[in-house]
């Protein structure tokens, strides 16, 4: 310590007196960092945590959880190494949406507009409304179901009718700040799926095991469900929010103008958007992981391979899982829907807005922007409509997902273009490993698109 203050000294002209007292600070926080408790470390990571956590939690929707409970269901442990799977895939692609809308202060149907064809973006955002108010509709259904499990004696259009409203009231009349904690909270829901997991007996090392070591049969069947696994986790509507959301993340802050968002741009503020992309994702695939485990344990050991809609799932659970496992369950189809319905209607409205240069943003009063609000109250009531007139929600996700396939592809094209941009990026563009990635990964959601559209139709 004397020879480091004595160097310090000699080469600096730093007094000994302002080393000892830089010195005692440095060993003060050190000490502070060393001290901490688990849960304060914990409490610390989940607050740096925010759209990121939000969007990955949003992509386990009824839809997605029906599409993992069939998949265990159907080939039990065999597709858990898809989890892992597309972890990496999908954390790139929404680190790269995060970071567009970091860099550029704009979201990602403004940075196609700016950049690129009008005309190509608004037949986009036609196939986003089209998908994204089918699989409200069906979310819509879903959690309604879920509840009825738990109170049974509600009429279902009732809480159809609730759940709309609910959600509509949040986005409209609640500031942002509030409603982003709302749905940060509401992520927690999705913790449910883990007790399950835990409720009943797991041979873990058959679990791991099929989770490292891939393992596919190439029937149709399984095809099929790995373009729905594709199409669930790497979807259209997640690019939009995700990078809307970093822009509205800086107009909390009173970055207000596109040039003062563009200008306020550190290494700081990106490392902690990839810690809270990263754990998204990763929070996002580890649902994943324990929906097909939890149902390839119960289903598919007992024979009940066909599964067509969460609460399904949830029923058929129930014999084998016990009470516990059917509350949790089912108690996360609601909770993920309060979070995916919202995401949803507000991705399209983004999208929608941004391609035809409406005001936009959760920050603005009803009032202030009722074309972007108007969006989301037609994608709801749309939603609404397919309920009461009892239309078949397994069609709907089956629609929606011939939309995504068509859609995903040719966002994921324009995104890779606009993130390895040096004109637009500048020093923040992709590196040439992350551009390879990105072309990789379209390339991939091009053929797993094709594929689902020949299962389905041929």
């Amino acid at each position: 310590m004397l020879n480091f203050k004595k160097t310090t000294e000699e080469i600096f002209k730093i007094p000994s007196d302002i080393i000892e007292k830089t010195i005692e600070v440095t060993e003060k926080e050190e000490k502070k960092i060393i001290n901490k408790k688990p849960f304060k470390l914990a409490e610390e990571y989940f607050n740096t945590l925010g759209p990121g956590l939000i969007t990955g939690a949003a992509d386990d929707d009824p839809s997605g959880i029906a599409t993992y409970s069939q998949t265990g269901a159907q080939y039990g442990f065999q597709l858990l190494w898809l989890s892992l799977f597309t972890f990496p895939f999908m954390a790139i692609v929404q680190e790269m949406c995060a970071r567009i809308g970091i860099v550029t202060g704009e979201g990602l149907a403004a940075n196609i507009r700016r950049h690129y064809s009008s005309k190509v973006l608004r037949v986009i955002t036609i196939f986003l409304f089209a998908a994204n108010t089918l699989n409200i509709a069906a979310d819509l259904g879903a959690m309604s179901a879920g509840t009825k499990l738990l109170l049974p004696n509600i009429s279902f259009e009732l809480l159809v009718a609730f759940f709309a409203i609910f959600s509509l009231t949040l986005q409209i009349f609640t500031t942002y700040a509030r409603y982003a904690k709302i749905l940060k909270y509401l992520t927690l829901a999705l913790f449910s799926y883990v007790l399950t997991a835990f409720a009943v007996h797991m041979d873990w090392s058959t679990v791991f095991t099929h989770t490292l070591i891939p393992s596919l049969t190439f029937s149709k069947g399984q095809m099929f469900l790995l373009c729905a696994i594709l199409g669930t986790t790497i979807s259209p509507y997640l690019f939009f929010w995700q990078t809307s959301q970093e822009v509205e993340e800086k107009i909390l802050k009173g970055e207000n103008t596109i040039t003062e968002r563009k200008n306020d741009v550190n290494r700081r503020e990106l490392k902690s958007m990839r810690i809270d992309v990263w754990s998204g994702m990763f929070f996002s695939n580890l649902i994943m992981f324990f929906i097909i485990a939890v149902c390839a344990v119960t289903l598919n050991a007992h024979g009940v391979t066909n599964i067509l809609s969460a609460d399904q799932a949830a029923l058929a659970i129930r014999p084998f899982g016990g009470d516990f496992t059917y509350f949790f369950f089912a108690l996360g189809i609601v909770g993920t829907g309060l979070l995916a319905v919202p995401i949803l209607a507000g991705s399209t409205a983004y999208a929608i807005s941004e391609s035809f240069g409406w005001k936009q943003g959760l920050y603005y009063k009803l009032r202030q922007a009722r074309a972007f609000y108007g969006v989301i109250i037609v994608s709801m009531i749309i939603g609404m409509i397919a309920n009461f007139a009892h239309i078949d929600p397994i069609k709907m996700l089956i629609y929606s997902a011939v939309a995504n396939g068509l859609v995903a592809p040719i966002v994921l094209f324009f995104i890779t273009k606009i993130s390895s941009n040096a004109h637009t990026m500048g020093d923040k563009k992709n590196s040439k490993l992350i551009t390879f990635l990105g072309w990789f990964i379209t390339i991939v959601m091009i053929l797993s698109g094709i594929a689902a559209i020949v299962s389905l139709f041929f």
